[in-house]
């Protein structure tokens, strides 16, 4: 007499649950065919299998079809005989909804639709995020970036070094770009008027996100300064913050902030400060 897994149809020689194959818990009488080796089992038999259990470890929960411990996924030396459930499956191919996956994320939805709604309206200009909405400078003869070899940039900054390392620490300020990006646009736009006869737009330090407490200090110093007599950055740098404090522009101590433009047209050398 054999014995086979009511589950999976398993042949086993004893009744000795549980399947080898499946690790099903219960087995039932085969019928061998005379000269057949298998038990006969239709394909198209339906069985009554009864419960089906699985060995899941206490520790991680995983589920074993035999009791073959240590777990396979964390190594805990028992595993307990429990009945095999489908509930986690239909549970784990429930879809959730649009909206139970964005509540969550409903805050940031409406601060951006707040934020956005307040730019639309024009009650926060687009210029206070810097580089966004702020006039671009207007064309003009000469250069704004390099010339002859000297970074005008680099230049700027150190000038704005030169400057903080003479004043007290209580009339210190710091090096704004939207003001630097105000000093380039006014630069370029007084040498595009004396050059060109130009008639660039007209604009103010909010155009460019700065907000200001109290009027502006701005000027344009007199080109005094030629490009060829100076060999690099720091000796322009060193020049321009000179005539800067010579030309008695910079203003007083309760000033917080400034920004610098140097431009260059046929080596003569034009700066544009601005504080505030």
């Amino acid at each position: 007499m054999k014995w086979r897994c009511t589950w999976c149809g398993k042949p086993h020689e004893t009744n000795d649950p549980p399947c080898d194959d499946c690790g099903h818990n219960t087995f039932e009488k085969a019928v061998v065919r005379e000269g057949d080796d298998e038990p006969a089992v239709s394909p198209a038999e339906t069985v009554d299998t009864g419960t089906t259990y699985v060995w899941a470890c206490p520790n991680c929960d995983r589920e074993h079809v035999k009791n073959n411990p240590p777990c396979s996924r964390c190594g805990n030396p028992d595993l307990e005989k429990t009945e095999q459930t489908y509930d986690d499956v239909a549970r784990d191919l429930e879809t959730p909804s649009w909206l139970e996956v964005a509540r969550p994320y409903a805050p940031v939805f409406a601060v951006f639709a707040v934020v956005a709604a307040l730019f639309a309206t024009g009650i926060i200009p687009l210029s206070i995020i810097p580089g966004i909405g702020a006039p671009s400078p207007p064309d003009a003869p000469g250069e704004g970036t390099n010339a002859a070899g000297i970074d005008l940039e680099v230049t700027e900054r150190e000038v704005h070094e030169r400057l903080e390392a003479d004043r007290a620490a209580d009339e210190s300020r710091t090096y704004d770009d939207g003001l630097g990006a105000y000093a380039e646009y006014m630069n370029r736009a007084l040498v595009a008027i004396e050059y060109d006869d130009a008639n660039p737009e007209r604009v103010d330090v909010g155009d460019f996100g700065v907000d200001c407490q109290r009027d502006p200090i701005v000027g344009q110093a007199e080109p005094t300064l030629t490009l060829s007599d100076y060999d690099d950055e720091a000796a322009l740098a060193d020049a321009v913050a000179d005539a800067l404090q010579s030309s008695n522009s910079l203003g007083g101590a309760d000033r917080t902030a400034e920004g610098i433009d140097i431009h260059v047209v046929d080596e003569s050398v034009y700066v544009f400060y601005a504080a505030c």
